[in-house]
């Protein structure tokens, strides 16, 4: 099954994939030929945490290459939804007792980052608001109970 992705965030994983090839494998390879040199392996520290980045290095590269050789990279600039909300979609909400306002776009679970408002396909947020409009109010389930917030805006960009 091929997992949707904007454009953007392929690219951002493309960037970060590279860095970990280019920069922090060869880093790590570095670090352990060092520590070899300083001798007994069983009781060296440095080379048994340099082995130990080498596998988490190892792992989140082929975790991009497996996530992005299986998405379907989507341009949000492209998308021509109007005001109903769908993969890809900036959208502006307000929450109705407080008016607090916040901006969310739709994203892939790999690209997701709640910190950047980049909230993922499968998140109960989005769950609740794909396929609806502009002007639709939605009640979220959230961890400290329901809350309803009105879609105040929607917009595809890249």
């Amino acid at each position: 099954m091929r997992s949707p992705m904007t454009l953007k965030g392929s690219q951002r994983l493309r960037e970060e994939l590279e860095h970990l090839k280019s920069v922090k494998r060869p880093q790590v390879i570095q670090a352990i030929a060092e520590a070899r040199a300083h001798g007994d392996l069983k009781e060296n520290a440095e080379y048994h945490a340099a082995r130990e980045q080498q596998g988490f290095i190892e792992g989140r590269i082929k975790e991009l290459e497996a996530a992005l050789s299986h998405a379907q990279i989507i341009d949000v600039a492209r998308l021509n939804a109007g005001s109903r909300i769908v993969f890809g979609a900036t959208v502006d909400l307000a929450e109705v007792e407080t008016g607090e306002e916040v901006t969310y776009q739709i994203v892939g679970e790999l690209e997701a980052d709640i910190k950047q408002g980049l909230v993922s396909i499968t998140a109960p947020i989005a769950r609740a608001l794909i396929g609806k409009h502009e002007g639709d109010t939605v009640t979220i389930q959230a961890p400290s109970g329901p809350r309803s917030y009105e879609i105040v805006q929607v917009r595809y960009v890249g």
